[in-house]
């Protein structure tokens, strides 16, 4: 099968296409012949040396990726959650060594759901590490209940576009930030109210939030604890959260604090079920042939993508 590897950290060139032996599934595993992954920070992240790369360096092939979307090709003996020709997608083994920038794929069956019949392959895949990443900050981490008031950064973002959304679910009311250009996409996904964040003066920001989602890291930290009422939370998915901000969160009675998203098939079926009901959709912003890797991590890099980029197989 055809599969991209990671011959070292670096730019764009490190990731070489190679021919390599389909994977056999174990018995609690299944065989997924791959429609379509996406592409996500952490994987340009990990590509030049960062991101989860520590965690999975000695692997050979070292293949990255997470987010997946396909047909059951085989099962193991034990799975009871799928069959042979059944459409799945999910996250699988994140912060693992995943593999999806592949044909085929071996995945544990904890880790996928059934694809909804409403959406396509790529918005299947697009809609796996941003979407539970979104859902395990601000259900599980957050707590997030209705009438709180939320701010979510970078709100057109890949995992920005789902918390506003699922914000919402929980019946939340929602500030997104993001640039003015984006501003319609922001509110047509539920936000109540939006920031263009250029410029924006925090520090005499009228109100208080019961709970912020960063997903920009840095400065950002210091405006989202200015904005943050005593008792209220911030989860930063960039890691970091150092020993001073988190002691500068805690004088002003804010919890701020870091989370890594993990592979959760349970989560999955959640996120299923929403996007069936189209209470949850996903923006593709650019879909890319598998031959074209290396210009999906440029466009990843731009750091201006809106929602998500995806690769079809």
């Amino acid at each position: 099968m055809k599969a991209i590897i990671l011959e070292k950290t670096g730019d764009v060139n490190q990731l070489v296409y190679t021919e390599i032996e389909k994977p056999i599934a174990s018995v609690k595993e299944v065989l997924i012949s791959v429609k379509a992954f996406s592409i996500n920070p952490v994987d340009v992240k990990t590509r030049k040396g960062s991101g989860i790369y520590g965690r999975i360096s000695t692997e050979n092939p070292l293949i990255i990726g997470w987010d997946i979307a396909g047909v059951v090709e085989n099962v193991g003996s034990e799975v009871t959650k799928f069959k042979n020709g059944d459409q799945v997608f999910g996250m699988i083994n994140f912060p693992g060594h995943g593999k999806a920038y592949a044909e085929y794929v071996i995945a544990s069956e904890d880790h996928l759901a059934i694809k909804p019949e409403n959406i396509s392959f790529e918005e299947a895949a697009a809609s796996t590490l941003v979407a539970l990443t979104a859902w395990q900050a601000i259900v599980k981490n957050g707590n997030v209940t209705g009438g709180q008031k939320v701010l979510i950064h970078a709100a057109a973002g890949g995992v920005g576009h789902f918390a506003v959304q699922i914000a919402k679910y929980l019946g939340a009311q929602v500030t997104g930030t993001s640039s003015e250009k984006n501003r319609d996409l922001v509110l047509s996904l539920g936000a109540d109210a939006h920031i263009d964040y250029h410029g924006y003066d925090w520090e005499n920001h009228p109100e208080k939030f019961d709970f912020v989602l960063d997903t920009i890291g840095g400065e950002n930290i210091d405006n989202s604890i200015l904005v943050t009422k005593e008792g209220g939370s911030i989860i930063s998915i960039p890691s970091g959260l150092n020993e001073t901000i988190t002691e500068k969160a805690k004088s002003k009675g804010v919890n701020a604090y870091f989370f890594l998203v993990e592979s959760d098939g349970l989560d999955m079926q959640q996120i299923a079920s929403l996007l069936e009901k189209r209470q949850l959709r996903v923006s593709v912003s650019h879909i890319f042939p598998f031959t074209e890797i290396k210009q999906a991590h440029l466009q990843q890099e731009t750091g201006r993508t809106v929602g998500k980029i995806v690769i079809k197989v």
